[in-house]
């Protein structure tokens, strides 16, 4: 898969900046509720057509990146 940013824009006239999808108004965020209400990657893609499965990986991945980040910024 191609590294997460490949997928993932920031701009502050979407969303108020939030990372999104890129060529969607989907925030990263926006993906980590649905998985953490309860959807699967499959419900998600029906549901939302202008994503596919490398969408919702790269939003875990982002997630992740993130959580290493604020581990090492702690440290």
């Amino acid at each position: 898969m191609k590294f997460f940013s490949s997928f993932i824009s920031m701009n502050a006239d979407i969303r108020f900046g939030k990372p999104c999808i890129i060529g969607t108004r989907i925030a990263i965020s926006d993906i980590l509720q649905w998985l953490a209400s309860g959807m699967d990657g499959e419900e998600i893609l029906q549901d939302y057509t202008l994503l596919q499965k490398e969408h919702i990986r790269a939003a875990l991945l982002f997630a992740a990146n993130r959580e290493a980040m604020i581990k090492m910024i702690a440290a």
